[in-house]
């Protein structure tokens, strides 16, 4: 791991603790084991590690997922393959689901619509599928808005895991991927 990725993990924990306005750059230095202003080394500013951090998280949901719809051989598959990956994410980044839900009013205006953008076309990603295997099943076809309805649904399912995970990661895990795809493939 980077100096630069360690910071941003340090970061993302403190943020989630407290609040990306409750840390200062002293008390991020100090939990990275350099000083405040070494982080300027790093980062222009506290803003820009933020922007970052949610920007680089969206960037790596939607290349992995479209990796992952792209090996697949089927919508179905496609689906299990990005509800497996998304579970994993989220039990692995607690702290960034925390902090992109409470703190995304404080992006600065050019990352916060960077992250939109990535993240439209992250739900699209999933929408794309669902539409398919509901033209091809014949199942309740609510069309591509309706499929992004149930991908955000899932999302919230998904990214509970700051608040939810009360089992061991592994059962959590097999919970997480049965309740999504259980709702998902039943539309």
């Amino acid at each position: 791991m980077t100096r630069r990725e360690q910071i941003l993990r340090t970061a993302a924990e403190l943020f989630a603790a407290r609040g990306f306005h409750g840390v200062s750059v002293a008390e991020l230095g100090a939990a990275c084991g350099i000083s405040g202003p070494a982080l300027y080394k790093h980062f222009a500013s506290k803003d820009a590690m933020l922007a970052e951090m949610l920007v680089r998280i969206s960037e790596e949901l939607l290349e992995v997922g479209r990796t992952r719809v792209g090996g697949a051989s089927s919508p179905r598959e496609a689906i299990a393959a990005l509800v497996e990956w998304h579970t994993d994410f989220a039990l692995r980044h607690r702290a960034l689901i925390v902090v992109q839900d409470r703190d995304w009013e404080s992006l600065p205006p050019d990352a916060r619509e960077q992250v939109r953008a990535l993240q439209r076309a992250y739900v699209d990603l999933w929408a794309e599928q669902l539409h398919a295997i509901a033209l091809a099943e014949g199942s309740g076809d609510d069309g591509l808005d309706g499929a992004r309805a149930a991908a955000h649904a899932a999302f919230g399912l998904l990214n509970s895991t700051p608040h939810s995970a009360l089992l061991p990661d592994e059962q959590m895990r097999e919970l997480l991927v049965r309740m999504a795809l259980g709702a998902l493939l039943s539309r």
